[in-house]
């Protein structure tokens, strides 16, 4: 699963992964904006953006294929976009829209991919970010992997059952939907009655402090500089 090769690589050891999270969220938030707002004519700038975002991934001893492709996700998504301002006769705006969904979800990959949740989470709450939001961002992950491991075990019990439907039913489908929110939400009750009786109050605590470090900040002003200049000086 994709989340699990996610969590996989999270637990590397580079010097990318040994960073603050705090630090590699602004890196993040600094490639994002730049990334977003570039122009279709700033090829240059795009290029490189991939050029760096690729050593990033390769430094983080990361596979670089496997990554490069779990970026491609966005593109079935941002091809309905595309294909409007190719039909629209401006066909330069479609692949500016796929060039920029693809960095963007690079870059998002490499945060997850060199960041535990939990240091990420810790990251946010560094930067000020409401504890609430946090909270129901850890939840929302957590649960959304309760719903992809009942659907995978509802679905192997059918194919069990009766083979591959050869044909989508409405009412097969729907009744299946039932069935999978009825047992999250007996999963979600059983999870939560169990984190009560070991004392959570609304804030999960952290197991160490995580601390700011020169190269933390070298690592932010390396990348942060670059990236803005590119932006900024780049036709």
């Amino acid at each position: 699963m994709r989340h699990a090769r996610l969590e996989l690589w999270s637990r590397g050891t580079s010097f990318a992964h040994r960073r603050h999270p705090a630090a590699k969220i602004l890196v993040t938030l600094v490639f994002l904006i730049a990334i977003s707002s570039l122009h279709p004519s700033q090829a240059r700038a795009a290029i490189f953006y991939f050029v760096v975002l690729t050593a990033l991934a390769s430094a983080a001893k990361l596979p670089v294929p496997r990554v490069l492709l779990a970026a491609a996700v966005v593109l079935p998504f941002a091809c309905v976009f595309a294909l409007m301002s190719f039909f629209a006769g401006a066909p330069e705006k479609g692949i500016a829209i796929m060039v920029r969904s693809w960095l963007s979800a690079l870059t998002t990959v490499l945060l997850m991919a060199t960041t535990a949740q939990p240091d990420l989470l810790a990251g946010l709450e560094a930067l000020r970010v409401p504890r609430f939001l946090v909270q129901v961002m850890q939840f929302l992950y957590r649960y959304l992997l309760v719903l992809i491991e009942e659907a995978g075990a509802m679905r192997a019990a059918a194919a069990s059952r009766a083979g591959k439907a050869s044909t989508l039913e409405f009412r097969r489908a729907s009744a299946a939907a039932g069935v999978l929110f009825a047992r999250s939400w007996g999963r979600a009750n059983a999870i939560h009655q169990a984190m009560t009786a070991r004392g959570f109050t609304g804030h999960i605590p952290r197991f160490r402090v995580l601390r700011i470090t020169a190269a933390d900040v070298w690592f932010v002003f390396g990348l942060v500089g670059p990236v803005l200049a590119v932006r900024l000086v780049l036709p």
